[in-house]
């Protein structure tokens, strides 16, 4: 939802950053690496020693990175079919750094459920399966648009866990995976919906390289 709703909103703060780096001679690429290499580093290192504040704050700050580079690269002409790719596969990384350090955290420091770990694996699955419906659905011709828990609600749910758990407020965490597990398997259920839905949908594909015809 935020990641269709939300983007015009934050253009106030992102565009003037965007244009700063491009003036100091970055370029959307290396922004994308430079964001996602921070936003792995603040995850492995600072969630599994328990400072869990730190770590949402600056992923959240880090995660900032994902519009800006689109919109360095739309202040330059338009981005590159590299580009996106680019940005798309780091941001499958960065979120399965993110959510495999919850766990580890869940493992070796809260010692949490079997339960509860398992949930925040699935939501490290889903959370890739999500992606991977919208992007394999789009090869194929589809529009896959919206869904309940999209990248931006799945950061933001995952930072304010991190936050209140870290302040204090036991089990904040935990909450915040089940939320997440069942708001993404809604997701899923949806994308599916909407790339059943689409006119393209039952368009016959090419056969595979290799493939006999």
């Amino acid at each position: 939802m935020l990641s269709v709703h939300g983007r015009e909103p934050a253009a106030v703060v992102v565009e003037p950053v965007a244009k700063a780096l491009l003036r100091i001679g970055m370029t959307p690429n290396v922004t994308t690496v430079l964001g996602t290499s921070a936003t792995i580093l603040v995850s492995v290192l600072l969630i599994p020693a328990g400072h869990l504040v730190a770590a949402a704050l600056a992923s959240a700050f880090f995660a900032a990175f994902d519009m800006v580079d689109g919109t360095m690269a739309r202040l330059r002409g338009g981005g590159t079919a590299f580009g996106a790719t680019l940005d798309a596969s780091c941001d499958r990384i960065t979120d399965g750094a993110l959510f495999g350090a919850i766990v580890a955290w869940f493992v070796y420091v809260d010692h949490a459920s079997p339960a509860t770990v398992a949930a925040a694996l699935g939501v490290l699955v889903l959370s890739q399966v999500i992606s991977y419906i919208k992007a394999r659905g789009e090869a194929g011709g589809l529009r896959i648009v919206g869904g309940l828990i999209e990248r931006p609600e799945r950061l933001i749910v995952a930072f304010i866990g991190l936050v209140l758990e870290g302040a204090g407020v036991g089990g904040a965490l935990a909450a915040a995976v089940w939320l997440l597990l069942a708001g993404s398997a809604i997701t899923v259920v949806q994308r599916f919906a909407l790339a059943a839905r689409d006119p393209r949908s039952h368009e016959h594909i090419a056969a595979p390289e290799g493939a006999k015809p």
